[in-house]
Protein backbone atom coordinates (compact mmCIF):
# COMPACT_ATOMS: atom_id res chain seq x y z
CA UNK A 1 0.00 0.00 0.00
CA UNK A 2 2.57 2.63 0.80
CA UNK A 3 4.70 1.41 -2.25
CA UNK A 4 0.77 2.18 -4.19
CA UNK A 5 0.75 5.87 -2.04
CA UNK A 6 4.45 6.50 -3.46
CA UNK A 7 3.32 6.04 -7.18
CA UNK A 8 0.51 8.67 -7.14
CA UNK A 9 1.75 11.28 -4.99
CA UNK A 10 3.64 13.09 -7.39
CA UNK A 11 0.45 13.03 -9.52
CA UNK A 12 -0.42 15.89 -7.16
CA UNK A 13 2.02 18.30 -8.97
CA UNK A 14 0.73 17.84 -12.08
CA UNK A 15 -2.98 17.66 -11.73
CA UNK A 16 -4.18 21.03 -13.56
CA UNK A 17 -2.18 19.55 -16.57
CA UNK A 18 -3.26 16.02 -17.05
CA UNK A 19 -7.28 17.47 -15.77
CA UNK A 20 -6.97 19.66 -19.43
CA UNK A 21 -6.03 16.78 -21.01
CA UNK A 22 -8.91 14.07 -20.86
CA UNK A 23 -7.29 11.59 -22.90
CA UNK A 24 -4.40 12.28 -20.66
CA UNK A 25 -6.64 11.36 -17.91
CA UNK A 26 -8.24 8.19 -19.31
CA UNK A 27 -4.18 6.99 -20.70
CA UNK A 28 -3.17 7.17 -17.23
CA UNK A 29 -5.81 5.06 -15.19
CA UNK A 30 -5.75 2.75 -17.63
CA UNK A 31 -1.98 2.41 -17.47
CA UNK A 32 -1.92 2.14 -14.01
CA UNK A 33 -3.96 -0.65 -13.69
CA UNK A 34 -2.35 -2.63 -16.29
CA UNK A 35 0.94 -2.40 -14.69
CA UNK A 36 -0.88 -3.56 -11.82
CA UNK A 37 -2.46 -6.29 -13.43
CA UNK A 38 0.66 -7.61 -15.68
CA UNK A 39 2.72 -7.33 -11.85
CA UNK A 40 -0.07 -10.02 -10.01
CA UNK A 41 -1.19 -12.38 -12.63
CA UNK A 42 -1.46 -15.88 -11.96
CA UNK A 43 -3.33 -18.49 -12.77
CA UNK A 44 -6.00 -20.72 -10.08
CA UNK A 45 -6.27 -24.77 -10.56
CA UNK A 46 -9.15 -24.11 -12.63
CA UNK A 47 -7.08 -22.03 -14.88
CA UNK A 48 -8.85 -18.69 -14.06
CA UNK A 49 -6.07 -15.72 -14.25
CA UNK A 50 -5.47 -14.40 -10.84
CA UNK A 51 -4.22 -10.60 -9.71
CA UNK A 52 -2.73 -10.65 -5.91
CA UNK A 53 -0.48 -7.80 -5.07
CA UNK A 54 0.58 -9.77 -1.62
CA UNK A 55 2.98 -12.05 -0.21
CA UNK A 56 1.77 -15.24 1.02
CA UNK A 57 3.65 -14.81 4.23
CA UNK A 58 1.60 -11.52 4.43
CA UNK A 59 -1.22 -13.01 3.75
CA UNK A 60 -0.60 -15.70 6.37
CA UNK A 61 0.23 -12.87 9.03
CA UNK A 62 -3.19 -11.22 8.54
CA UNK A 63 -5.08 -14.63 8.66
CA UNK A 64 -3.46 -15.17 12.39
CA UNK A 65 -4.03 -12.18 13.42
CA UNK A 66 -7.79 -12.04 12.52
CA UNK A 67 -8.55 -15.74 13.43
CA UNK A 68 -6.72 -14.07 17.23
CA UNK A 69 -9.67 -11.89 17.10
CA UNK A 70 -12.57 -14.00 16.29
CA UNK A 71 -11.54 -15.63 19.09
CA UNK A 72 -11.28 -13.03 21.77
CA UNK A 73 -14.94 -12.13 20.85
CA UNK A 74 -16.39 -15.57 20.29
CA UNK A 75 -16.31 -18.12 22.77
CA UNK A 76 -15.08 -21.88 21.83
CA UNK A 77 -18.08 -24.70 21.93
CA UNK A 78 -17.78 -26.46 25.06
CA UNK A 79 -19.47 -29.68 22.99
CA UNK A 80 -16.91 -32.54 22.78
CA UNK A 81 -18.79 -33.93 20.37
CA UNK A 82 -18.97 -31.40 18.32
CA UNK A 83 -15.42 -30.39 18.40
CA UNK A 84 -14.49 -34.03 18.26
CA UNK A 85 -16.83 -34.58 14.34
CA UNK A 86 -15.58 -31.05 13.18
CA UNK A 87 -11.67 -31.86 14.12
CA UNK A 88 -12.02 -35.37 12.91
CA UNK A 89 -13.40 -34.04 9.02
CA UNK A 90 -10.88 -31.24 9.50
CA UNK A 91 -8.01 -33.19 10.05
CA UNK A 92 -8.94 -35.78 7.19
CA UNK A 93 -9.06 -33.43 4.75
CA UNK A 94 -5.81 -31.63 5.51
CA UNK A 95 -4.09 -34.44 6.06
CA UNK A 96 -4.41 -34.85 2.11
CA UNK A 97 -2.79 -31.44 1.47
CA UNK A 98 0.54 -31.89 0.13
CA UNK A 99 3.46 -29.65 -1.93
CA UNK A 100 2.94 -26.04 -1.54
CA UNK A 101 -0.76 -26.45 -0.22
CA UNK A 102 0.60 -28.20 2.82
CA UNK A 103 0.10 -26.58 5.69
CA UNK A 104 2.50 -28.06 8.49
CA UNK A 105 -0.30 -27.48 11.46
CA UNK A 106 -3.60 -26.17 10.67
CA UNK A 107 -5.24 -24.76 13.69
CA UNK A 108 -9.44 -25.99 14.04
CA UNK A 109 -11.61 -24.33 16.62
CA UNK A 110 -15.65 -24.66 17.07
CA UNK A 111 -17.24 -21.59 17.90
CA UNK A 112 -20.20 -21.07 20.49
CA UNK A 113 -22.37 -19.23 17.90
CA UNK A 114 -25.66 -20.58 16.39
CA UNK A 115 -25.39 -19.12 13.05
CA UNK A 116 -24.54 -21.95 10.79
CA UNK A 117 -21.10 -20.70 9.17
CA UNK A 118 -17.74 -21.56 8.86
CA UNK A 119 -14.51 -20.21 7.54
CA UNK A 120 -11.05 -20.69 6.92
CA UNK A 121 -7.88 -18.34 6.74
CA UNK A 122 -4.31 -18.10 5.32
CA UNK A 123 -1.71 -19.29 8.27
CA UNK A 124 -3.70 -22.69 8.60
CA UNK A 125 -6.75 -21.59 10.01
CA UNK A 126 -10.14 -23.45 10.22
CA UNK A 127 -13.26 -21.99 12.14
CA UNK A 128 -16.58 -23.73 12.44
CA UNK A 129 -20.06 -22.37 13.90
CA UNK A 130 -21.33 -24.85 16.44
CA UNK A 131 -24.99 -23.98 14.29
CA UNK A 132 -23.38 -25.12 10.92
CA UNK A 133 -23.70 -28.89 12.75
CA UNK A 134 -27.75 -28.12 12.48
CA UNK A 135 -27.20 -27.57 8.48
CA UNK A 136 -24.36 -30.12 7.77
CA UNK A 137 -25.39 -33.33 9.07
CA UNK A 138 -23.71 -36.16 8.01
CA UNK A 139 -19.24 -36.41 7.76
CA UNK A 140 -19.59 -35.68 4.06
CA UNK A 141 -21.85 -32.39 4.09
CA UNK A 142 -19.38 -31.02 7.25
CA UNK A 143 -16.46 -32.24 4.45
CA UNK A 144 -18.28 -30.07 1.48
CA UNK A 145 -18.17 -27.20 4.04
CA UNK A 146 -14.52 -27.25 5.15
CA UNK A 147 -13.31 -28.25 1.55
CA UNK A 148 -14.73 -25.29 0.28
CA UNK A 149 -13.20 -22.96 3.06
CA UNK A 150 -9.96 -24.68 2.30
CA UNK A 151 -10.23 -24.06 -1.43
CA UNK A 152 -9.93 -20.50 -0.69
CA UNK A 153 -7.28 -20.44 1.40
CA UNK A 154 -5.14 -22.70 -0.98
CA UNK A 155 -6.53 -20.45 -4.11
CA UNK A 156 -5.38 -17.43 -2.41
CA UNK A 157 -8.79 -15.23 -2.92
CA UNK A 158 -8.50 -13.43 0.34
CA UNK A 159 -5.04 -12.30 -1.74
CA UNK A 160 -7.42 -11.69 -4.44
CA UNK A 161 -9.90 -9.81 -2.94
CA UNK A 162 -7.54 -7.69 -0.80
CA UNK A 163 -5.55 -7.22 -4.49
CA UNK A 164 -8.77 -6.25 -6.09
CA UNK A 165 -9.74 -3.25 -3.64
CA UNK A 166 -6.10 -1.59 -3.35
CA UNK A 167 -6.07 -1.76 -7.02
CA UNK A 168 -9.91 -0.06 -7.25
CA UNK A 169 -9.67 2.55 -4.34
CA UNK A 170 -5.73 3.35 -6.51
CA UNK A 171 -8.12 4.05 -9.45
CA UNK A 172 -10.54 6.34 -7.78
CA UNK A 173 -7.95 7.95 -6.14
CA UNK A 174 -6.45 9.20 -9.62
CA UNK A 175 -9.69 9.73 -11.61
CA UNK A 176 -10.71 11.98 -8.76
CA UNK A 177 -7.17 13.78 -8.43
CA UNK A 178 -7.32 14.37 -12.23
CA UNK A 179 -10.84 15.44 -12.91
CA UNK A 180 -12.37 18.37 -12.49
CA UNK A 181 -13.48 19.18 -8.98
CA UNK A 182 -15.49 22.58 -10.26
CA UNK A 183 -17.58 20.68 -12.81
CA UNK A 184 -20.63 20.30 -10.81
CA UNK A 185 -21.10 16.45 -12.06
CA UNK A 186 -17.62 15.80 -10.30
CA UNK A 187 -19.16 13.97 -7.01
CA UNK A 188 -21.55 12.35 -9.08
CA UNK A 189 -19.59 10.91 -11.25
CA UNK A 190 -16.70 9.41 -8.71
CA UNK A 191 -19.78 8.09 -7.35
CA UNK A 192 -20.81 6.52 -10.16
CA UNK A 193 -17.18 4.97 -10.44
CA UNK A 194 -17.76 3.32 -7.32
CA UNK A 195 -21.01 2.08 -7.56
CA UNK A 196 -20.11 0.25 -11.29
CA UNK A 197 -17.37 -0.91 -10.22
CA UNK A 198 -18.72 -2.87 -7.12
CA UNK A 199 -21.46 -4.21 -8.96
CA UNK A 200 -19.46 -4.61 -12.07
CA UNK A 201 -15.83 -5.93 -10.38
CA UNK A 202 -16.09 -6.62 -6.96
CA UNK A 203 -19.56 -8.82 -6.77
CA UNK A 204 -18.85 -10.66 -9.60
CA UNK A 205 -15.04 -11.62 -7.97
CA UNK A 206 -16.74 -12.49 -5.55
CA UNK A 207 -19.32 -14.69 -7.24
CA UNK A 208 -16.22 -16.26 -8.83
CA UNK A 209 -14.40 -17.13 -5.71
CA UNK A 210 -17.55 -19.06 -4.47
CA UNK A 211 -18.08 -21.06 -7.92
CA UNK A 212 -14.03 -22.16 -7.54
CA UNK A 213 -14.35 -22.83 -3.89
CA UNK A 214 -17.25 -24.84 -4.27
CA UNK A 215 -15.56 -27.03 -7.39
CA UNK A 216 -11.69 -27.30 -5.86
CA UNK A 217 -13.22 -28.17 -2.48
CA UNK A 218 -15.49 -30.90 -4.30
CA UNK A 219 -11.77 -32.09 -5.27
CA UNK A 220 -10.48 -31.49 -1.78
CA UNK A 221 -13.41 -33.66 0.29
CA UNK A 222 -13.50 -36.63 -2.32
CA UNK A 223 -9.47 -36.71 -2.33
CA UNK A 224 -9.88 -37.54 1.41
CA UNK A 225 -12.37 -40.01 0.90
CA UNK A 226 -15.62 -37.94 1.62
CA UNK A 227 -18.46 -38.92 -0.63
CA UNK A 228 -19.01 -35.67 -3.18
CA UNK A 229 -22.79 -36.09 -3.78
CA UNK A 230 -23.17 -35.36 -0.43
CA UNK A 231 -22.31 -31.99 -1.43
CA UNK A 232 -25.93 -31.44 -2.94
CA UNK A 233 -27.84 -32.50 0.13
CA UNK A 234 -25.67 -29.52 2.01
CA UNK A 235 -26.54 -27.03 -0.27
CA UNK A 236 -30.39 -28.38 -0.44
CA UNK A 237 -30.30 -28.66 3.71
CA UNK A 238 -29.10 -24.60 3.36
CA UNK A 239 -31.80 -23.70 0.86
CA UNK A 240 -34.08 -24.70 3.24
CA UNK A 241 -32.20 -23.24 6.26
CA UNK A 242 -31.67 -20.11 4.42
CA UNK A 243 -34.13 -16.65 4.06
CA UNK A 244 -34.80 -14.90 1.24
CA UNK A 245 -31.56 -14.33 -1.13
CA UNK A 246 -30.69 -10.96 -3.24
CA UNK A 247 -30.94 -11.57 -6.90
CA UNK A 248 -27.95 -12.95 -8.29
CA UNK A 249 -26.42 -10.48 -9.74
CA UNK A 250 -26.39 -8.21 -6.42
CA UNK A 251 -24.65 -10.90 -4.54
CA UNK A 252 -21.17 -11.99 -3.48
CA UNK A 253 -22.61 -15.78 -3.77
CA UNK A 254 -24.31 -17.81 -6.49
CA UNK A 255 -27.75 -18.52 -5.85
CA UNK A 256 -28.05 -22.07 -4.33
CA UNK A 257 -29.62 -23.19 -7.59
CA UNK A 258 -26.73 -22.40 -9.15
CA UNK A 259 -24.15 -24.04 -7.07
CA UNK A 260 -26.08 -27.22 -7.05
CA UNK A 261 -25.84 -27.23 -11.08
CA UNK A 262 -22.85 -26.63 -11.05
CA UNK A 263 -21.38 -29.31 -8.44
CA UNK A 264 -23.92 -31.81 -9.95
CA UNK A 265 -21.93 -31.41 -13.37
CA UNK A 266 -18.01 -31.76 -11.50
CA UNK A 267 -19.17 -34.33 -9.24
CA UNK A 268 -18.28 -36.97 -12.33
CA UNK A 269 -14.87 -35.84 -12.19
CA UNK A 270 -14.24 -35.65 -8.41
CA UNK A 271 -15.99 -39.68 -8.13
CA UNK A 272 -12.35 -41.11 -9.30
CA UNK A 273 -10.51 -39.32 -6.54
CA UNK A 274 -13.43 -40.22 -3.85
CA UNK A 275 -12.78 -44.05 -5.48
CA UNK A 276 -9.23 -43.92 -5.08
CA UNK A 277 -8.79 -42.27 -2.02
CA UNK A 278 -11.08 -45.13 -0.91
CA UNK A 279 -8.88 -48.04 -2.07
CA UNK A 280 -6.42 -46.48 -0.57
CA UNK A 281 -7.85 -47.41 2.46
CA UNK A 282 -9.18 -43.44 3.27
CA UNK A 283 -12.27 -44.23 4.78
CA UNK A 284 -13.24 -41.51 7.24
CA UNK A 285 -15.67 -42.06 10.12
CA UNK A 286 -16.29 -39.11 11.88
CA UNK A 287 -20.01 -39.48 12.73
Amino acid sequence: MDLLRHRIQPLGDHRKRISDNPIAVHALVVALLAAALVAGCQTSTLGRRQFKMMSDSEMANMGVTAFAEISKQTPASQDTRANAMVSCVADAITRTLTGANAITRWEVRVFADETPNAFALPGGKIGVNAGLLNVARTQGQLAAVIGHEIAHVLEGHANERISSQVATQTAMQVASAVADASNPAHGEMIGLLGAGIQVGVLLPYGRKHESEADLVGLDIMATAGFDPRESIALWQNMSRAGGAQPPEFLSTHPSHSTRISDLERRIPMAMPLFENARMRGQRPHCF
